[in-house]
């Protein structure tokens, strides 16, 4: 579900970067369907996009992936570096379109969508929708040029530290916007030897949970894939949350895989995943809630932390958007606040402690 953005008295000024002219028309006239967006330029390749950026200072850039003398990814480089402004990029479902989405999420694009592929889809006027909304609410995120960097050192603790902790037995993950380049950083800072398993809900478009989980796989020494329904949890696997399915685990150490209705507007949902943790492994449990908007996760969160688990949030200076940490932040329900660089280490230090408890076998 993409978060409600009113529109503002001034339309939204966007520039479209495809290389297609057929799908670029098509493309800019579902922009235009909205009188609160503005098609302002249109680029047909990388290299026209970055001028028209420079030039016209849009307040948001759709972005084809292959064109030709310059691909999207590195039009999307070359924008965050010398002018800063939100990337959707707009994407077929082949493997290496994927794989390269992923990277340009990595260099700073806010979202991913499937390309439209016209008025005779039955779902065409709902993806539409989908597509202008998601526009509106891009364009409201301020984006910078690079992660800022930050002393790897976590904020004090919110309130008083809890009293004896279980030794971890499984973290758990939620993230949305700018999840994906997080992830990222994460996973590759992590051993091959991690000893816990990973359960992983990140909001992305539909048709792209598997390549995001390929390409995760690619750029760590950990397994990175999408989770599949009552495989057992192993140490130093990394379980990603399928297209359109809650992700959960059982109390005998199994993934869950759920059709069950949407919580919050979201399958899959943090919330979700983390009450299912709470249900199975309570205070052996660490959850994290990384960069996204709005507040998917927080009620699920609650229940983890009066369970005992641990509860770990990025920072408000290393998340594209603070909404979902800072909901949990501001309920008082974070052990930590972390900036992005300081978070591996954290959770290589958790699961090297013993606690106090043994976990579950």
């Amino acid at each position: 579900m993409t978060p409600h953005v009113p529109p503002s008295s001034n339309p939204l000024r966007v520039v479209v970067a495809e290389d297609s002219p057929t799908a670029r028309r098509l493309l800019v006239e579902i922009i235009r369907a909205d009188p609160g967006l503005e098609v302002v330029g249109e680029a047909k390749d990388g290299l026209e996009a970055v001028e028209l950026v420079h030039r016209l200072r849009p307040q948001l850039v759709t972005m084809d992936i292959q064109m030709p003398r310059m691909d999207g990814l590195e039009a999307t480089r070359r924008i965050m570096t010398e002018v800063p402004t939100p990337v959707v990029v707009v994407s077929t479902l082949v493997e290496r379109d994927i794989q390269t989405s992923m990277s340009a999420l990595r260099a700073g694009a806010l979202a991913v969508l499937q390309k439209l592929v016209g008025p005779e889809s039955p779902d065409f006027e709902r993806e539409s929708r989908h597509l202008r909304d998601t526009l509106r609410a891009m364009s409201a995120v301020k984006v910078v040029r690079q992660w800022p960097q930050r002393a790897s050192t976590p904020a004090p603790r919110p309130a008083a530290a809890p009293g004896p902790r279980t030794r971890p037995a499984v973290i758990a993950i939620a993230a949305s916007t700018g999840g994906p380049a997080a992830l990222h950083r994460i996973f590759s800072e992590l051993p091959a030897d991690f000893p816990l398993p990973i359960l992983v809900v990140q909001h992305i478009a539909l048709g792209f949970a598997e390549g995001m989980a390929r390409w995760l796989d690619s750029v760590t020494a950990l397994r990175v894939k999408v989770a599949e329904d009552g495989e057992p949890l192993k140490p130093g696997t990394v379980y990603v949350a399928a297209d359109d399915r809650h992700l959960g685990v059982t109390t005998d150490g199994r993934v869950q895989v759920s059709n069950a209705a949407p919580v919050g507007g979201f399958r899959a949902s943090g919330t979700f995943l983390f009450r299912a943790t709470a249900r199975a492994y309570g205070a052996a449990s660490v959850a994290l809630i990384l960069t996204g908007m709005g507040q998917d996760g927080l009620d699920g969160l609650r229940e983890l932390r009066q369970s005992g688990a641990r509860v770990l949030a990025q920072d408000e200076a290393t998340s594209i958007v603070f909404g979902m940490p800072g909901v949990v932040v501001a309920a008082g329900l974070a052990d930590a606040v972390l900036p992005l660089d300081a978070i591996a280490n954290h959770l290589k230090d958790l699961a090297a402690s013993p606690g106090d408890i043994p976990p579950r076998g």
